[in-house]
């Protein structure tokens, strides 16, 4: 009765598939030829993003088709938009009402306005004229009642904002602080619908090029059956452990996230199995969905596709992919680790019991093989390169041939391990006894599902070929898989129904291509409404003032800026998607970040900010009032959603906590460190992110006391931090004499820093403003020839070391050129630094481990103290 009780909140699995489908693909779905339609646009925008990706697009498509498939991208998202979402809750579901069928039809056509007139706006040199300005205006309403619909009222109404700002900008009711001169409709139109600046801007290129076919990848593989593969493998690895669930749903929401850019779709598709065993070992229904939105909502952060964020940042940072995932990658992985441990200690502090009588001590042995198929897999994705490069060497000109042939080979081959063994069926958790999957005897059902994504890792990892093109091939994959899956299985099972199984392989890929599809409806609408916010920022300079605001308001103080920085990811994410609240931020507040960095004498590289905001970004989904996630998780749990909400949020302290380590110590983002380092760092911040779980959580090896709880935190802020404690003990850096650079440069050795402080009057301002430049040490003999290397040429004047304008083209020209150097007031060297002789900061982790190590045996005492007694 009270489980009946506890579960009467719960919704039910059409009304989560409801729930699921009126956020991430829209709720209507009407029956009939209409419905048909609907289907037939959306296979066929994923067929047309499936060939532009592909490496025969310019042998197929029209020059003037691919040159504008950003265009075509919104065109087909915006006639969508109108027909699968509805306007308000009330709508009706089962057909299309007049209004949307003329706003879809027009939202289409608008947006392939500069298709249709491109001749026109290419005489015209991008300027719009009167025609121009007024269908432009048109398309940007359209955009916004279709972003308000599939994104909610936030993105809209914040685009709206910021495009009211272009035109009223000099308005007596905007505060003088951003006023600016405003302008004129035909030139707002111009740059925010004409040009690639505003709508048709990087963001939707981004969507256009990489991110339509790993969404479609990931609703390919979902549709072969995937999805329930993952879930499967880690309940069957981690079940019998204690809060096994939990576990089961942290590393199955994990492989998942590769599935599901959405978190809400996450938390649905592995929380309906996960969140009722959870709650039977003795999760409470808010701590069982909290887990299932954390877990969910961190799928996001794991490279290799990251949402969207990955290749938008590959754009901004003009960093290539492969760093961009490398760096990306051991925070996302070290926070997982994590939050297994945090559900761990949950388990352990309330004694849960285990779902089976296999005993706890398998832990050990479930980490070794969980550890070993991920080096087996890794080695994998590394090996295949050699036997590629043999056949690319042997037959040149039919390697794609031959190289397919053997994929196709090997998918056979282990389709037929996969037909030894029946098919997985999903399991119900509300079953009065729960049977754990047996890795040993599922595993062959789906070791077909690994092969697109090895062909995915070895494209985007090894080869380091495009996303796009990546994604293709492995999309091209699954396509094969989905269509010849089950006839192939029928023939190696001796059955002899292979016409009802290719029809229904057929249906599963036309379905998988819709998903897709309508799974980008939002997405697209999402990164062309960020581009009027972007293009707002690059018409009237107001980042630059927001950024003085921000500034100002932390009063030059880099930590006090992040935490704002934070703050306003967070308020902003509360209404939009994390792409379009990373594309926000990031436009707002990444320069000013680097350069307060700067100021702050501490170098932050750009990606490192890039993933700062992001992973504050996603923290919007779980936070209440708004987080999605956790009114989604509360509807499959029964739980209260804000309570989840804050459960969540506290588990997720950890993913709070890193990007602040990680700008500050860029080690963590494996930035310029070698094999070696690289190694002792992914060691010793997975210890130091399980000490920090383990202060904050208040139990490590028994219930901690307060003194030791803070002990903890501080050592794992040591661990994380170790230039902080050594910096003290020995400063990084001796001040030099501004008279004095040349010779310091001189005397330092390759490879070291010298920083300086230029300060000068602001070429638009006259203000007297200051820019840090850091000087890698290079091999010239002699300090002038380093100095002028840079392309900078010093004078000094009495006390004034006078810094002469950089030649154009040298390493500082571009970042210098602000500066006035032709006004009353020079432009000095203010200070300068040479790097110190400094020990090596690794050497902190020693004391820190020793006190690790006195705490834990002041715990395993009173632990064996507290066992006597009981």
């Amino acid at each position: 009765m009270s489980q009946n009780t506890e579960n009467s909140g719960a919704l039910s699995e059409e009304e989560l598939q409801e729930l699921v489908a009126s956020s991430d693909a829209g709720a209507r779905s009407p029956a009939g030829a209409v419905g048909t339609m609907m289907a037939v646009v959306a296979i066929v925008w994923s067929l047309f993003q499936i060939l532009l990706a592909s490496p025969w697009a310019p042998y197929i498509l029209p020059g003037s088709i691919i040159n504008n498939s950003r265009l075509f991208h919104l065109s087909f998202a915006l006639f969508l938009v109108f027909l699968a979402y509805p306007l308000t809750k009330k709508s009706p579901r089962d057909y299309i009402p007049f209004y949307d069928w003329i706003l879809a039809v027009a939202g289409g056509l608008i947006a392939l306005y500069g298709y249709f007139f491109y001749q026109k706006i290419v005489d015209a040199g991008g300027l719009a004229d009167n025609m121009d300005k007024w269908f432009a205006l048109s398309g940007l309403i359209i955009l916004f009642m279709g972003a308000w619909r599939a994104l909610g009222p936030a993105m809209a109404t914040l685009a709206s904002i910021f495009l009211m700002y272009v035109f009223f900008g000099s308005a007596d009711w905007v505060p003088e602080v951003i006023q600016w001169k405003g302008a004129s409709l035909k030139k707002a139109m111009s740059h925010m619908w004409i040009t690639s600046e505003g709508v048709f801007g990087i963001a939707l290129g981004v969507s256009t090029k990489f991110v339509f076919l790993f969404v479609l990848f990931g609703a390919l593989l979902d549709k072969a059956g995937a999805g329930n593969y993952f879930i499967k493998m880690a309940f069957g690895a981690l079940g019998h452990l204690r809060g096994g669930p939990a576990k089961a749903a942290v590393v199955g929401s994990a492989a998942t996230g590769l599935i599901s850019g959405s978190s809400i779709a996450n938390v649905v598709t592995t929380g309906t199995f996960t969140i009722p065993l959870m709650k039977r070992v003795g999760f409470s229904s808010e701590k069982a969905g909290a887990v299932e939105v954390a877990s969910s909502v961190n799928g996001q952060i794991m490279p290799p596709v990251m949402g969207a964020a990955a290749f938008l940042m590959v754009e901004y940072t003009s960093t290539p992919y492969i760093q961009v995932i490398t760096h990306a990658f051991l925070p996302a992985a070290i926070s997982y680790i994590a939050l297994v441990y945090i559900v761990h200690l949950e388990a352990v502090k309330k004694n849960m019991p285990t779902l089976t009588a296999e005993r706890e001590i398998t832990m050990a042995r479930t980490i070794v093989g969980m550890f070993s198929f991920f080096i087996v897999f890794a080695g994998l994705c590394y090996g295949t390169q050699y036997p590629v490069d043999a056949v690319t060497s042997l037959v040149p000109s039919a390697a794609g041939v031959v190289l397919t042939a053997v994929v196709l080979g090997i998918y056979v081959l282990l389709l037929k391990l996969a037909a030894s063994v029946p098919d997985l069926e999903p399991d119900d958790p509300n079953a009065k006894e729960v049977k754990l999957p047996i890795i040993g005897e599922i595993y062959k059902a789906g070791l077909y599902y690994l092969l697109p994504i090895l062909v995915l890792v070895y494209f985007l990892m090894i080869k380091q070929s495009s996303p796009g093109l990546s994604a293709f091939w492995a999309t091209a994959l699954l396509l094969v898989i989905l269509v010849t899956q089950r006839p192939l299985k029928e023939m190696f099972r001796g059955q002899n129904q292979f016409a009802i199984a290719f029809k229904d392989g057929l249906v599963d890929l036309m379905q998988g291509l819709i998903d897709g599809a309508r799974n980008m409806i939002g997405i697209a609408l999402a990164t062309a409404t960020a581009g009027v916010i972007v293009g707002t920022v690059t018409l009237t300079g107001i980042g630059q003032v927001m950024a003085d605001l921000v500034e100002f308001l932390s009063g030059g103080n880099l930590v006090a800026m992040l935490v704002l920085v934070g703050i306003l990811s967070l308020i902003l994410g509360m209404g939009l998607p994390t792409t379009a609240n990373y594309i926000v931020v990031s436009s707002l507040m990444a320069g000013v970040v680097v350069e307060l960095g700067a100021q702050n004498d501490l170098i932050v590289p750009l990606i490192a900010v890039h993933l700062f905001v992001f992973y504050f970004g996603i923290m919007a989904d779980v936070t209440p009032p708004v987080g999605l996630a956790s009114f989604a998780a509360a509807a499959v749990s029964g739980g209260d959603a804000i309570k989840t909400g804050f459960v969540a949020f506290f588990y997720s302290l950890r993913t709070v906590a890193l990007p602040f380590v990680f700008i500050f110590n860029t080690d963590l983002l494996l930035i310029d460190v070698t094999w070696t380092q690289g190694i002792l760092v992914a060691i010793v911040s997975t210890i130091a992110i399980l000490v920090f779980t383990a202060g904050t959580m208040g139990w490590w090896l028994t219930k901690s006391k307060i003194y030791e709880s803070i002990a903890l935190v501080a050592i794992a802020f040591v661990l994380f931090r170790p230039d902080y404690v050594m910096n003290r003990i020995q400063p990084p850096f001796n001040a030099v004499e501004p008279a004095n650079l040349a010779q310091a440069l001189g005397e330092a050795n390759p490879g070291d820093e010298v920083r300086i402080v230029v300060r000068g009057p602001d070429f638009d301002t006259l203000e007297s403003k200051d820019v840090t430049l850091v000087l890698p040490v290079g091999d010239e003999p002699t300090g002038e020839e380093r100095l002028a290397a840079f392309g900078l040429s010093t004078m000094v004047e009495g006390d004034a070391v006078q810094l002469e304008e950089p030649f154009p083209q040298t390493t500082f020209s571009t970042k210098l050129g602000g500066f006035d150097f032709y006004g009353d007031e020079v432009v000095t060297v203010a200070s300068a630094k040479a790097t110190a002789e400094q020990s090596p900061k690794e050497l902190v982790f020693i004391p820190a481990l020793i006190f690790l190590g006195l705490i834990g045996m002041l715990q395993l005492a009173r632990s064996r103290k507290e066992g006597e007694m009981a």
